[in-house]
């Protein structure tokens, strides 16, 4: 069949497009012409736009996949400064955005540190690494999805409200430790974290460690319970390093013609990132 054919040329266009093979429908000409010139075999030309085809789906579902995981902006590794913490080991976290190493056991991951110590930036860094490596990811402040599933609880509707959120492997939940200490909202995310326990993973920023939590679940036995949830088969990394943005603040006030500074961490005041099976 040539693309100089106008009969087979728009025959072949209605079927592609019926056939839903948009990436061949706009490029076999081009291939075509090649292939007639280069004098490919039919198999060899069958493949090369099959792959392209595969090739811009990947794409689109890349780019569909980001656009749903509602990442903040700007937020990649290439423009996180592991220089800046030390206790955060760059291969490790690396080796965390393939995934499949605990997204497909449901594993955890928790991010511990003080108000502007990077959390929420090597959050969304990691979610935006497993977008690109085929993962389904949201990322969400904690408080907002809290509000929604509150709703749905209202409304009858908080089974499929979370089941809803089984589609994501990773659901990102930024600032956990400011939910408030309510038996309406702590009751949503208690439910939350037992409904994804060792099914579907979660990555959670907090400001207070542990022994804190006490203030954000009404009762010892709920707040044990969750911690026991959330730390089976977690990797835990503390982040206790002086403020990213008090730092970059500083460094404004101080002017130009000046060293940046960095954080220092004594190895003796902190424990390592630790994984726990």
């Amino acid at each position: 069949m040539s693309p100089s054919d106008p009969i087979d040329t728009a025959r072949l266009s209605l079927a592609l497009g019926d056939l839903r093979l948009p990436a061949i429908k706009l490029i076999w000409p081009e291939f075509a012409a090649r292939a007639d010139k280069e004098g490919w075999p039919a198999a060899r030309f069958l493949a090369a736009l099959t792959e392209h085809e595969m090739a811009e789906r990947a794409r689109r579902r890349i780019e569909r996949h980001l656009d749903e995981a509602r990442l903040p902006p700007g937020k990649t590794l290439e423009t996180f400064e592991f220089g800046a913490l030390p206790m955060v080991s760059k291969a490790q976290v690396m080796a965390l955005t393939a995934g499949d190493s605990w997204l497909e056991k449901g594993a955890n991951l928790i991010l511990f540190g003080p108000p502007g110590g990077g959390k929420s930036h090597l959050a969304a860094a990691i979610g935006y690494a497993l977008v690109e490596n085929g993962w389904r990811v949201l990322f969400a402040r904690t408080t907002d999805l809290v509000q929604k599933l509150q709703i749905a609880r209202r409304d009858l509707a908080l089974e499929s409200a979370i089941a809803k959120l089984d589609k994501y492997h990773l659901l990102i939940l930024d600032d956990f430790a400011y939910v408030n200490k309510d038996q309406a909202e702590t009751s949503v995310i208690f439910e939350l974290i037992g409904t994804r326990y060792e099914r579907r993973s979660l990555l959670i920023t907090a400001n207070q460690p542990f022994g804190e939590w006490g203030r954000i679940f009404p009762n010892q036995a709920m707040t044990l319970a969750a911690i026991d949830r959330l730390v089976h088969h977690a990797t835990i990394f503390e982040m206790n390093v002086e403020s990213y943005r008090r730092r970059a603040a500083l460094e404004r006030k101080r002017g130009p013609g000046r060293p940046p500074s960095r954080a220092t961490i004594n190895a003796n005041q902190i424990d390592a990132p630790r994984q726990e099976a």
